[in-house]
């Protein structure tokens, strides 16, 4: 039995009860990075948002199947390239490798397929056809392939876009193929050196806005999934324009829920390689862990904006350390005391956490939880009386929450030498020598043994 869960979908502009379209499986793609460089920290949000989700989604009681692509084909992608006198591969294979590092040092586990676009050439010119042939896009002079925006009497109704004020701000180039400004390209025909493949719909390589519906009907086997999503900025008109093709293509809009993720800024202005303001995924996973960037964008709600400063960062690696030490005080004590933890936990405390955050992902209210667990913990961990399984509970109930939320940490690791001055500290304080005790005690506790 699935517990509840309420989720924000953009296209209903609310918070809605989920329902999957096949009980008890959720089916979810959101998009991913465009590899010519690497990675800022404002990609990695929604990366983030997403596993969260699947977390949840898999708490509750779902199997989740969750993909996320890689654009491999791209005009910068080209351009980069050629720079470094590399083939497109070689660069996209190196970002790739580098964005999948950063995953792993952020404990990603969601994702279960990565879809490149390089692989999926004929299913696009076959897409891109069908679409053709039902009257919703259509092929120029050049060989370039458009879509039709004012054939689809839906434009606008995910991003709550007027199509006539989109045409009155717009001009035509000189020169221009399409029958209106608005219309996007499926299609580059192209004679340059960048890399192209020859379709039945010409020599040339796929427009971005049309890779992802392509990949979700691929990999998903069906024009409609259960949830679709990335950062705020791909609203409109990426995933506008997504839904736009999938309506042509089969009379769906592409996934019954949308999220989209809010922005991550640089002293109040969006985080963005155009406006060169960005801190690169590496360079900040490097200097504070992948546990404190974490802990960074759980502490403001996913849709709304989020600022990053260093002194937002430490506040996180405090948090981060305040977590681990307890984890740790727990195991260091079983280890030393030769003691196993039961299975136990607390079930009221758990679903109560759960339940916060089934409800729109509400982290705030899920981490006032765990820190009433935090304080039971500690005051158990003082008190000498306290047993084992009351200590196993608070552990387990502390250790379960932190993995919904997706930190991983290190357990103890307690040598010989931890227990024979475990065992000195122990036996000095049971003689009330407290001098000794005195003087092992700070040794304990910088190892955080106590």
């Amino acid at each position: 039995m699935e517990k509840e869960v309420k989720l924000y979908d953009t296209y209903q502009g609310k918070v809605v009860p989920f329902k999957s379209l096949v009980p008890g499986v959720v089916s979810c793609y959101y998009c991913g990075p465009t590899v010519y460089n690497y990675v800022h920290i404002g990609n990695l949000r929604p990366v983030l948002v997403f596993d969260l989700l699947y977390r949840v989604l898999t708490e509750c009681g779902y199997k989740v199947h969750m993909i996320s692509n890689y654009t491999d084909i791209d005009d910068k992608i080209i351009k980069k390239a050629q720079e470094e006198k590399k083939s497109e591969k070689e660069l996209s294979d190196f970002y790739i490798q580098a964005y999948e590092d950063n995953l792993s040092k952020l404990n990603i586990a969601s994702v279960e397929y990565h879809p490149r676009v390089s692989d999926y050439i004929p299913q696009i010119a076959d897409f891109i056809q069908a679409i053709i042939d039902k009257g919703y896009a259509y092929k120029v002079a050049s060989g370039d392939v458009y879509f039709s925006v004012g054939d689809d009497p839906y434009y606008g109704s995910l991003s709550k876009t007027k199509v006539d004020d989109l045409i009155a701000g717009s001009r035509v180039e000189i020169g221009d193929e399409k029958k209106s400004p608005l219309d996007f390209a499926l299609w580059k025909n192209t004679s340059d050196t960048g890399i192209k493949f020859d379709t039945k719909i010409g020599l040339g390589r796929p427009g971005w806005h049309t890779e992802c519906v392509v990949m979700i009907n691929s990999y998903f086997h069906t024009p409609l999934i259960d949830i679709h999503g990335g950062g705020f900025d791909l609203k409109f008109p990426h995933h506008e324009n997504e839904m736009a093709q999938d309506w042509a293509y089969s009379g769906q809009r592409l996934a019954n829920f949308w999220m989209h993720v809010g922005f991550l800024e640089l002293n109040g202005d969006k985080m963005s390689k155009s406006l060169g303001n960005v801190v690169l995924a590496k360079d900040a996973i490097a200097k504070f862990g992948g546990n404190a960037l974490r802990e960074f964008f759980l502490t403001t709600n996913y849709r709304s904006p989020i600022n990053y400063t260093p002194e937002a960062m430490e506040t996180a690696v405090t948090e981060v350390e305040k977590y681990r030490r307890l984890l740790n005080k727990f195991e260091a004590k079983f280890a030393l005391e030769n003691k196993d933890f039961t299975s136990d936990f607390d079930k009221g405390s758990y679903d109560e956490f759960l339940s916060f955050l089934a409800d729109d992902l509400n982290v705030a209210n899920a981490l006032t939880v765990l820190e009433k667990i935090n304080k039971k913990a500690n005051a158990l961990l003082r008190n000498p009386a306290a047993s084992v399984n009351e200590l196993s509970m608070a552990y387990n109930t502390y250790k379960k929450m932190l993995s919904v939320l997706g930190f991983a940490f290190e357990p103890m690791q307690v040598s010989e030498e931890d227990r024979k001055l475990y065992k000195d500290y122990q036996k000095a304080r049971e003689e009330k020598d407290f001098a000794s005790s005195d003087k092992l005690r700070p040794l304990l506790m910088e190892k955080g043994l106590l």
